[in-house]
């Protein structure tokens, strides 16, 4: 469990305690403890089995793939997926690949649904560069309508391994997978995936 949910969760137990002593009536002090049950739900954090196939591109979170297509970028062509969390998803955020971290980068923004796409651009996120085993792959944390707060645990230099826990968006919110075009795409749009055991695309192993 990520240690926010304890924290959520200890203090809105605190607080029917303190309606119980006040009020005697234990029928207001349910409230509190449901939000608390939901706080320890929320922030679970589930172990992971991680795939050790060669060049296998895994998804960043939970949630389910809204866009799966190729982009145009100032870098060239790139393939795009993107995942929606919805409030009831699991919001830890795993690296997709080993590599370096290449680059962190948090810009603010607006609280659009993170079902639009022009949330991508406008919302509050954190950008993600990573390269490793030849390749850089770029993974964008995005608030959503709900989520006020972006956590990122890792900062350039870092070195990540795949499937590695590395922050989480709070409440609803959406995650943006950039890899290059030459991946192999293994998800469609519309299909649920787990972060760090969903395979999303393969990229073609560089040798030497």
């Amino acid at each position: 469990m990520v240690k926010d949910g304890i924290w959520y969760g200890l203090g809105l137990v605190a607080v029917a305690g303190l309606i119980l002593f006040a009020t005697g009536d234990r029928i207001l002090s349910v409230p509190p403890l449901l939000l608390a049950a939901f706080f320890l739900w929320f922030f679970r954090d589930p172990s992971r089995r991680i795939t050790a196939e060669p060049g296998a591109i895994v998804s960043p979170a939970d949630g389910v793939v809204t866009e799966a297509e190729w982009v145009e970028t100032t870098q060239g062509s790139k393939l795009r997926i993107s995942i929606f969390l919805n409030v009831f998803d699991v919001h830890v955020n795993r690296s997709p690949i080993a590599g370096t971290v290449k680059l962190v980068e948090y810009r603010e923004g607006g609280f659009l649904n993170a079902m639009a796409p022009e949330s991508s651009l406008t919302n509050e996120q954190t950008l993600i560069q990573i390269e490793g085993d030849g390749y850089e792959i770029s993974l964008k944390q995005i608030a959503g309508l709900i989520a006020r707060r972006i956590v990122c645990n890792v900062k350039a230099g870092d070195r990540v391994e795949r499937g590695q826990r590395i922050g989480m968006i709070k409440f609803g919110s959406r995650c943006d997978v950039l890899m290059p075009a030459e991946a192999t795409l293994k998800v469609r749009t519309g299909e649920r995936v787990k972060g760090g055991s969903s395979l999303l695309a393969v990229l073609p192993v560089v040798e030497g």
